[in-house]
């Protein structure tokens, strides 16, 4: 069996639930979309479990009071626009979209069916929304803006290895987010007085490719920008980051956990959770138009010490004292 068809087994199991159960309860069974570029693995799973813990919480029974139906496009980008394109025939009453790939093909989707993003960057500039006070469509949600860390992950890596000369930053073709990330990250350098070489992959078969560049270019340090291909082959990255003497930083603390060097970013499993508040909102009469798009205001900072000495590498203590989490 394949992964993306466990998934939406996973997420449509319910749609077997005897009607007469449903019944029972005498109200109308709620169904909510979910569109992921990444696959299905067990770390992103995780995020969508929090997703629905959170319904649960607030009073949404799976099988009996709603329903879930998982489309991953398992970083195909180019199969996003047929299963955003499910859902809307499905009817669907709101779509829960991770990364902006996924949002950006559920807008070409829809234009009247509720979105709400769990995860994604600076949704005014890829034009989901016209502010983030006044979204003015039918998308709304939380937003990661990872565009906006690329200075703060630059300062952390350059404080970590103070030794490092060339830096490098690696990032996905295929989400205009992650151009976004790449293009402020660069401009973040240029003001820190930082070499940074761009490379862009459009998939986990180029990856080898991107490591060999940077040796010729004589990096000494990499940043991980956000991406859901990048997310499935977190351990490949980092092992081979730890392979070719390159510290590295990347954009969520599971990274870190699949040991990367460093991570910072945010709580993916809070944004998810944030994201299931936003749908019920919806579900009880709000509008996305009136629902602003909610930054986040906490970021963690997680260090592997482990990778740090395979890496040969002395992490200063005053980082250390600021870590959320110190892997050992």
């Amino acid at each position: 069996m394949r992964r993306r068809d466990l998934f939406v087994m996973i997420g449509g199991a319910a749609v077997a639930w005897p009607l007469a159960a449903r019944g029972q309860q005498g109200s109308k069974v709620r169904r909510i979309g979910f569109l992921d570029y990444a696959s299905p693995e067990a770390g992103r799973l995780r995020f969508w479990d929090a997703f629905r813990q959170r319904m649960r919480e607030l009073g949404y029974v799976e099988g009996d009071s709603v329903v879930f139906e998982s489309r991953s496009a398992e970083g195909r980008a180019d199969r996003l626009p047929a299963l955003a394109a499910e859902l809307v025939n499905l009817k669907v009453d709101v779509i829960v979209t991770a990364t902006s790939p996924a949002t950006q093909a559920a807008k070409r989707a829809t234009n009247t069916i509720p979105i709400v993003m769990a995860t994604g960057t600076d949704p005014v500039s890829q034009g989901f929304v016209v502010s983030l006070n006044r979204p003015g469509g039918n998308v709304t949600g939380v937003a990661t803006i990872d565009a906006d860390l690329g200075a703060k992950r630059l300062e952390l890596l350059q404080e970590a290895v103070p030794q490092a000369s060339r830096f490098a930053m690696i990032w996905d073709a295929s989400s205009e987010g992650a151009k976004i990330e790449a293009r402020n990250s660069q401009s973040a350098a240029q003001a820190l007085g930082i070499s940074l070489q761009s490379l862009v992959v459009r998939g986990a078969e180029e990856f080898d490719g991107a490591f060999e560049a940077m040796v010729r270019d004589h990096a000494t340090a990499l940043i991980v920008g956000a991406s859901a291909i990048f997310f499935t082959e977190r351990t490949r990255l980092a092992d081979l980051a730890v392979k070719h003497g390159i510290p590295t930083i990347f954009a969520v603390r599971d990274y870190a956990e699949a040991g990367g060097l460093m991570a910072y970013g945010v709580n993916f499993s809070d944004r998810f959770r944030r994201a299931a508040e936003y749908v019920d909102k919806i579900l009880k009469g709000a509008k996305p138009t009136d629902l602003p798009i909610e930054r986040p205001t906490k970021f963690e900072l997680v260090i592997n010490l482990k990778t740090a000495k395979a890496l040969g590498i002395t992490i200063p203590q005053s980082l250390l004292a600021r870590a959320d989490e110190v892997i050992e």
